[in-house]
């Protein structure tokens, strides 16, 4: 794919549990321990995989595009179908120039496919597994399950479980990455990750039982925009090598100005869209 740096966006945090966080490991086949363990890192510390933290992010904001307009979030699932896959092999195989195909391609991703990637398209940002701040974690809690009988209402033979949880007030490093972003792009990310300060989105299993509740707490962002300026990039990886960053980092005051301008940019991104749909509706109703 076609491709120049252009600009880098590194945000730095801290999740906490509001309440017990449940990520199961799966069904445990040790004879002594919990049915369903949390995952753990090689320390047997709890760990939250940077996928998940993606993953309920990604369903968030797909949720509220869709309530906008379907086209700018699709089904996942249309990704691998038969028709979807040959359209994109047949722009591969007719468009040789990268700029070309990738305009191409683009084309045919929707809107929050263009920041979270696609069988097609790499995603612009990474979230790294969030890995536990140890002064904070004490040991794990056990709690009973059991799966009720619809008909008796009672609880269902031999379906009794017991599953780990990590208590509340622990909390883990956060850490994303986000390269060659669209100032909407970001503005999209910003939308996301106040829905995770906010605690609007959950985490893991037992979320009907009010585990998995979180807080996120931005602590730092680093930016940087090329601009076109060759001389701004070779500094700014002079200054990586050097581990002079400060130039780059941001305040909190600072942050709320890049956060209220990145969301401007995709409120501004959005109306645009809905305008040129409307447009386009009028057009073809009166032919």
């Amino acid at each position: 794919m076609f491709d120049i740096f252009k600009n880098r966006l590194e945000i730095t945090g801290k999740l906490s549990t509001v309440t017990a966080l449940r990520i199961s490991a799966g069904r445990s086949t040790e004879p002594i321990g919990a049915d369903l363990p949390v995952i753990k890192d090689s320390l047997e510390q709890p760990l939250i995989p940077g996928s998940s933290f993606k993953g309920a992010l990604r369903s968030r904001l797909e949720s509220f595009l869709r309530g906008i307009d379907i086209s700018l979030a699709e089904d996942p699932a249309s990704f691998t179908s038969p028709t979807r896959n040959q359209i994109i092999k047949k722009l591969k195989e007719d468009y040789q120039d990268d700029a070309i195909l990738t305009d191409k391609l683009l084309n045919q991703t929707d809107l929050i496919s263009r920041l979270f990637g696609s069988p097609w398209i790499a995603s612009k940002f990474q979230v790294q597994d969030l890995t536990v701040v140890v002064d904070t974690f004490g040991q794990y809690q056990e709690r009973d399950g059991v799966a009720i009988d619809r008909d008796t209402e009672t609880a269902a033979e031999g379906k009794l479980y017991d599953f780990q949880v990590v208590p509340s007030g622990t909390n883990f490093k956060l850490k994303i990455v986000v390269e060659n972003a669209e100032t909407w792009e970001l503005g999209l990310l910003m939308i996301g990750l106040h829905q995770f300060e906010s605690e609007q989105i959950p985490l893991g299993g037992g979320r009907s039982r009010g585990l998995g509740v979180v807080s996120l707490k931005i602590d730092q962002m680093q930016w940087f925009e090329t601009e076109g300026d060759s001389r701004k990039l070779l500094t700014y990886l002079q200054n990586q090598v050097m581990k002079n960053m400060n130039d780059y980092q941001y305040c909190e005051e600072e942050m709320e100005i890049l956060k209220q301008d990145w969301t401007e940019a995709l409120i501004l991104h959005l109306r645009n869209f809905i305008s040129s749909n409307s447009t386009i509706s009028a057009n073809t109703e009166q032919i």
